[in-house]
């Protein structure tokens, strides 16, 4: 390539992406760079806006283009595929853009709240390619977690935020939820306490307990003093989870 064409392009490509700080390249008439200006920017805008609806809320029309126009002109993508756009601005916001006067103090959270929908949506694992045994007993099987299931904590309470609900500070209790896609690829959401949370954690782990195993080691641990009642509790808690596609069936022999 030229010298000088490489030069025009990256003159082109950085008044784009910062025409405030950097000039249009000489020979480009302004009124065509507008047009460029203006649909490559809106094109993003528009794209991140879809993808964080929440995130956009928090924001007037003004305090949102300036936090795109950033992102836009500070961040380097990794990727030239478009649906991977929301992981960039999610990795701008977790990298480069730090606390910035006016960014809502959950705002790395939320938006990550966001974009687990999204990449869960995306993923390109099967349910129906993973081999289990869905009509084995549940306590005397392996149950196999979803690798669509997705254990998640945060300091905030990311999905009670909105424009009416706006908190300045995280609450003494951390927030436990699990995303998941079930086999009609809907992605969905449930909070967990902390014995739910502490299952779904020790069925990701994958070493090969039954189902009774693990609701024993959970007594053991809570010090329950009614295992059996425990265990009957959690077997109900499996069978909701099969029913759910969190939990897909037992490993296969």
């Amino acid at each position: 390539m030229p010298d000088s064409l490489r030069t025009m392009q990256y003159a082109f490509a950085a008044h784009i992406r910062n025409p405030s700080k950097q000039p249009a390249p000489d020979d480009v008439d302004d009124r065509r760079m507008r047009v460029y200006r203006n649909l490559f920017f809106n094109n993003i805008n528009r794209f991140i806006a879809n993808s964080f609806p929440i995130v956009r809320q928090m924001y007037s029309d003004s305090e949102w283009r300036d936090l795109v126009r950033e992102f836009y002109s500070e961040h380097f993508c990794r990727t030239p595929l478009f649906p991977e756009l929301p992981k960039e601005f999610l990795r701008y916001l977790q990298d480069q853009r730090a606390d910035r006067p006016g960014d809502p103090p959950f705002l790395l959270e939320l938006a990550h709240y966001e974009w687990v929908e999204l990449a869960l949506a995306q993923d390109e694992n099967e349910l129906d390619d993973i081999k289990v045994d869905r009509n084995a007993d549940l306590l005397s099987g392996v149950p196999v977690l979803s690798p669509l299931a997705w254990p998640l904590t945060y300091r905030y309470p990311v999905h009670r935020i909105g424009p009416a609900n706006q908190p300045l500070e995280p609450p003494a209790s951390a927030t436990q939820l699990l995303a998941y896609r079930n086999r009609v690829n809907k992605v969905k959401f449930m909070q967990l306490n902390d014995v739910t949370q502490w299952l779904v954690t020790a069925l990701g782990e994958e070493r090969s307990l039954t189902g009774r195993q693990l609701l024993e080691e959970l007594a053991g641990v809570l010090q329950h003093p009614n295992p059996d009642r425990l265990i009957e509790s959690g077997h109900q808690l499996l069978r909701d989870f099969l029913k759910k596609d969190i939990v897909l069936g037992c490993a296969s022999a």
